[in-house]
């Protein structure tokens, strides 16, 4: 059992029955009083985010994780199906799990991530950055560049995101999926 000096970003722990993610941390030593860790915790199974404070020397239970490649393989109802790479086992997750779901192709690889000690899926990870091809955005009306004034586009796996007016139908842009953003052309 850990205490609260190996708070690290990063680290993954057991807090209220659920499995979070340390986001932030801050060990703070006032003046007049006890010390204590302030934290920002991702909840993993529903992807919450909270503030909590521990007393310094709190005792906190690590979580240890397993991170697995699978490659999305394709829908099935309200659940989608990976296959393992290596060993060809399927597992069927559903979507809720899956944070930016609307930007996962078939064939993508993600990182599955397994509480090892009670073998849950906790949630899947999918690549930060997604090229995808736009389907259909409007026309850009040539010389209104003056205001970064960006149009909705959707693309191929029928996400929609908002691109500048010099993006058209058929090109390949790339998209942060964390904040659901455009980035940049790709060529």
């Amino acid at each position: 059992m850990a205490d609260t000096s190996d708070i690290k970003n990063g680290l993954a722990i057991r807090f209220n029955n659920d499995v979070y993610t340390v986001v932030e941390f801050q060990h703070v030593k006032p003046g007049k009083g006890a010390a204590f860790v302030r934290t920002k915790l991702k909840s993993l199974t529903s992807g919450k985010v909270i503030d909590n404070t521990f007393p310094s020397g709190t005792k906190i239970e690590i979580v240890n994780l397993t991170r697995t490649k699978y490659q999305y393989s394709y829908p099935d109802g309200n659940d989608l199906v990976f296959i393992h790479p290596e060993t060809f086992d399927q597992i069927s997750i559903p979507r809720d799990k899956i944070d930016g779901v609307e930007f996962l192709k078939e064939n993508e690889m993600v990182d599955v991530v397994i509480d090892s000690d009670t073998d849950k899926i906790l949630t899947v990870d999918i690549p930060i950055f997604v090229v995808m091809k736009v389907v259909y955005t409007e026309p850009g009306i040539k010389g209104d560049t003056a205001t970064n004034a960006m149009k909705p586009a959707k693309l191929e796996t029928g996400a929609e995101v908002k691109v500048p007016l010099f993006i058209d139908n058929d090109e390949i842009i790339k998209v942060d999926t964390r904040t659901k953003t455009y980035v940049e052309r790709v060529k």
